[in-house]
């Protein structure tokens, strides 16, 4: 099976060579985009909010709408979150960002607490899976052929 690297020009690209901001698969009718885990960096790729977990965690949304958004999807297409933060004790102020964006969907959903992240001043980084329909894509593909 095939499947496509993105990585949209909105968002700062992924630091080094080492992946891809997210992957398509498609198939018949639909297309599965993986995402990758999104730490709180802007377009310049610099941290957004140290030490403010809300403010990380609206940035984080917010990139992750650029890549959602770069594929033609949008956070209702989201079927799985996973978030990783660094302190479970302030998890409200990630959830009142979080309930603002899926306010809609309820995907599948992990949370979990790490030690660290790959940006020692990062607090919260979240990576989702979206199914996304692409039967839109193809009529406008159809009618212009």
């Amino acid at each position: 099976m095939d499947w496509i690297p993105i990585d949209p020009a909105a968002v700062a690209p992924p630091p080094g060579e080492w992946f891809s901001h997210a992957a398509k698969i498609e198939l018949a009718g639909t297309n599965l985009l993986f995402v990758s885990g999104q730490v709180a960096v802007d377009i310049k790729g610099n941290l957004v909010g140290k030490g403010d977990l809300g403010a990380q965690t609206e940035q984080v949304f917010a990139n992750l709408h650029q890549i959602l958004a770069d594929q033609g999807a949008t956070f209702e297409d989201i079927v799985n979150i996973r978030t990783f933060v660094t302190d479970l004790s302030r998890i409200s102020e990630y959830g009142a960002v979080r309930a603002r964006y899926l306010s809609g969907s309820k995907p599948t959903s992990t949370t979990v607490q790490v030690g660290r992240l790959v940006n020692p001043d990062a607090l919260v980084e979240i990576d989702v899976v979206a199914v996304i329909s692409n039967k839109g894509n193809d009529a406008r593909a159809e009618a212009g052929s």
